[in-house]
């Protein structure tokens, strides 16, 4: 029984001893305080009044310099859609006319099936075959293209010949125009309101060739 004490000791006597103390028992002032929303509570949310006025004074400098840059940009691309637009399809009709081998005519128009006879430009146009080469869109003659009138897309800019006889243009099988005047006609493109520096020109000879010009330049003077 004795041995057999020996070997039966009390549970505790097998704990696993303890290891040395930590550091921070043995220094308080190193251990970490627990987590507490109370570190952030003095933290304000949002921006001051002050960074409110920067930001807002920085966006007015910015607006200041690209509105004027934009409205350049804007008004440029409206206007050199415009004129391009009559110039392509003049380029188009002669195209057509030296590939078909008759007559092609491009003329002023409003309602987009028949010629107006207006040196007015700004409310459309048309092209169309024109075997007669009368300048009138006869039964049987087909309307190759048309042109809506510029208030179709918002813009109140004006296309006005100098010559009130430049209602149409006619190119022969040979690519050639006449126009109906002795001299270089210019067909205007103005912004409105008026600005020079928005004013283009398209100018045609009295054989129909084709230059846009801009404001001030050409013989007659684009005006």
């Amino acid at each position: 029984m004795r041995i057999l004490s020996g070997f039966l000791r009390p549970a505790s006597h097998f704990a696993r001893a303890e290891g040395p103390p930590s550091v921070s028992s043995k220094f308080p002032s190193l251990s970490l305080a627990p987590m507490s929303g109370k570190l952030f509570n003095n933290r304000s949310a949002g921006f001051t009044m002050f960074e409110l006025v920067i930001v807002m004074v920085i966006v007015a400098i910015l607006a200041a310099i690209a509105l004027p840059s934009f409205k350049y940009v804007t008004t440029s691309n409206r206007i050199a859609t415009e004129l391009n637009g009559l110039v392509g399809d003049l380029q188009y009709a002669r195209s057509e006319a030296i590939k078909e081998g008759l007559p092609v005519t491009v003329c002023s128009s409003t309602d987009g099936l028949t010629c107006a006879t207006s040196s007015t430009w700004t409310t459309g146009w048309i092209v169309f075959t024109d075997p007669n080469g009368n300048a009138t869109v006869d039964t049987g003659e087909v309307v190759l293209r048309s042109q809506n009138a510029f208030t179709a897309s918002g813009s109140t800019d004006t296309l006005v010949a100098s010559s009130a006889a430049f209602t149409a243009v006619t190119f022969n099988r040979e690519g050639f125009a006449a126009t109906g005047a002795a001299t270089v006609v210019n067909v205007a493109l103005h912004s409105v309101p008026t600005n020079n520096q928005w004013t283009r020109c398209l100018s045609v000879t009295p054989v129909g060739a084709l230059s846009v010009i801009k404001y001030g330049a050409g013989t007659p003077s684009c005006t």
